[in-house]
């Protein structure tokens, strides 16, 4: 579903580039919706191969920086979930603690409550649009709730975000201190700060470790959809530039 509706958009992007409604606002929410359902068609290739859980959980939190289109309450539990299946448990944490409280802010019908103090200096948009009705149930709510409670006991586990060199949110691609931006890697949606991986696309760029292990999950397993994303990825940003693998 995903990379069908990846693959219209990258059509209808195409199309509004060649037309006077290049460079307007408009072409650039074709090419946001364009870019998040790759991600998306990238999550669910990754889901089917356990070596790509890591980079399946980068997308989701890197999705999290478009939390003013999709779903914010969805894309925040689904963060937490993927965090916390692959231990970066303070991550999960945070991202839980959100989801629960945009949860409180649905059955308010308001944002005026929420606490967006842990996504100071991140590129994670504070306004978002409040869905009428709650993503989960109340019992599956108290479940993430208890384990919320059961971690903020926890003197091991830091309720924090992960930080890189930069002293930035790993996931932002906007340094907190400098403002430079990088660009998100078109695997993981993280930012790209070293080996980089350049393409025909200038515009483009992978991190070349997300990149090989996407490559040669593909390779070991056959699968289809990972196979998918990568010719995808070759008619959208061209060919890699400074490859260590090929893909044919």
């Amino acid at each position: 579903v995903w990379a069908t509706l990846r693959d219209t958009m990258l059509s209808l992007t195409e199309a509004v580039s060649r037309s006077s409604n290049s460079g307007t606002a408009a072409a650039q929410e074709f090419e946001d919706c364009l870019l998040i359902a790759h991600y998306y068609a990238v999550r669910s290739a990754c889901r089917g191969q356990k070596s790509l859980d890591e980079i399946a959980a980068k997308v989701s939190v890197a999705l999290l920086r478009h939390s003013d289109v999709v779903r914010a309450d969805k894309a925040f539990f689904e963060a937490g979930q993927a965090a916390k299946a692959i231990g970066w448990d303070s991550m999960a944490f945070v991202f839980f603690n959100h989801f629960l409280d945009l949860c409180e802010a649905v059955d308010e019908g308001s944002l005026d409550t929420i606490d967006n103090s842990d996504f100071a200096d991140t590129d994670i948009p504070f306004e978002v649009p409040l869905p009428e009705t709650p993503f989960l149930s109340e019992e599956k709510r108290e479940e993430i709730k208890e384990w919320v409670l059961t971690v903020s006991v926890d003197q091991q586990i830091e309720q924090s975000l992960n930080k890189d060199e930069r002293g930035t949110y790993e996931a932002s691609l906007v340094a907190a201190d400098t403002k430079v931006r990088s660009p998100p890697c078109v695997i993981s949606g993280y930012p790209v700060l070293r080996s980089k991986l350049e393409f025909k696309n200038r515009e483009r760029a992978a991190f070349k470790d997300d990149w090989n292990k996407f490559v040669m999950a593909a390779k070991v397993s056959s699968s289809q959809e990972c196979k998918d994303v990568l010719h995808f990825l070759t008619t959208w940003c061209g060919a890699p530039q400074n490859l260590s693998y090929s893909f044919q």
